[in-house]
């Protein structure tokens, strides 16, 4: 996980970012698939207080499409 410098120059709010993300994904990741997620934070980021970080954060994570296979060509169905 990697939060640039252009986010923030302090080190100190680039790792509340990451602390934060880290914290939510712990929450989530028995409902999450086994993929990768490339989170790119925005500068707006470091002025939000930690509840409404969460919380967009974890908007986030509904927004995210089921992965769930489907019937389609190339399925066998048992």
């Amino acid at each position: 996980m990697a939060v640039s410098r252009r986010v923030s120059k302090r080190a100190v709010e680039r790792n509340r970012i990451k602390r934060l993300l880290r914290e939510s994904f712990r929450h989530h990741r028995h409902r999450l698939p086994a993929f990768d997620v490339l989170v790119i934070a925005r500068e707006s980021a470091t002025s939000l207080p930690g509840p409404a970080l969460l919380a967009e954060i974890e908007a986030l994570w509904r927004r995210l499409p089921p992965l769930k296979p489907s019937d389609g060509p190339g399925t066998i169905a048992c």
